[in-house]
């Protein structure tokens, strides 16, 4: 598989006025969008989603209407403020990726960016937290704003196969590709939700570590073409890689990570 072609944009340099104005534009957009999160978010707890409108959201936040609906399509989606530039930022840590580092510790370096936003506001993440909990609508939101990750990782991973690992199973590639991506965000999400569970206590970053080990252990043969890969990988990974088969595992959504990871290894020794 041929790897995808780098872009030749050249961004503007950080000193230039077109640069400047525009980090100023992306500053007070991200500002105006968290203002009416936070609006929204307070309505939501003392009046009841079903209840709280638009245009109170607005009157809270001090700015028409129209000043929402350029930042936000509907009123469920004002309280998840800064996914778009979470999903920039990781977007950046995959295009900056160094030549020697694994597909899959690039993606995991990516989805980082994504707990760095939640752990900056504890607070807030936990009210959101219980709050997405309660609200279908509002979790319906929330898993539209995962898929947009998982959809990114997964154009990254396909176009860091090893060719060699999969000569004879090529048209798996999207699967495996979309399996693994999916892996890193369900790792990554399974932590948060036990951070948010304890309110924002613990060492997140440990608990991270912990577990993208467990999904590269898993995962982390045959992606990485011109990549060096880790010999305990490659042979952890590689026969499923050679069937080519679908594995479905069943696992409780409440069990600890390193049981559900077992419950996958298991099946595939015993597929």
């Amino acid at each position: 598989m041929s790897q995808p072609a780098k872009s030749s944009h050249t961004p503007a340099t950080p000193d230039t006025p077109e640069s400047a104005a525009g980090s100023r534009a992306a500053a007070q957009r991200l500002k105006m969008r968290r203002e009416l999160a936070a609006a929204a978010m307070e309505l939501f707890a003392t009046k009841g989603y079903e209840a709280t409108t638009v245009d109170e959201i607005a009157a809270a936040a001090g700015v028409a209407r129209r000043t929402f609906f350029r930042h936000f399509r509907s009123k469920e989606e004002a309280i998840f403020p800064d996914h778009d530039d979470t999903l920039l930022r990781a977007e950046a840590v995959l295009n900056a990726a160094p030549a020697h580092e694994h597909p899959l510790d690039t993606v995991c370096r990516g989805i980082k960016e994504v707990m760095k936003m939640y752990a900056a506001q504890p607070e807030i993440s936990v009210a959101r937290y219980k709050l997405t909990r309660e609200v279908p609508a509002l979790r319906e939101a929330e898993i539209a704003s995962v898929s947009r990750y998982e959809r990114l990782f997964t154009r990254y991973l396909l176009g860091h196969f090893d060719e060699r690992a999969h000569a004879d199973d090529a048209n798996d590639d999207p699967l495996l590709a979309e399996v693994a991506a999916s892996a890193v965000v369900t790792a990554h999400n399974h932590v948060l939700r036990r951070w948010l569970r304890a309110n924002g206590q613990g060492d997140v970053e440990a608990q991270l570590d912990h577990a993208f080990a467990i999904v590269r252990r898993t995962f982390g043969s045959g992606i990485g073409a011109g990549r060096a890969l880790g010999s305990s990988a490659s042979s952890e990974g590689s026969s499923a890689s050679r069937q080519g088969e679908v594995l479905v595992a069943i696992a409780r959504t409440d069990a600890p990570l390193p049981e559900v990871m077992r419950t996958i290894e298991e099946a595939l020794k015993n597929r």
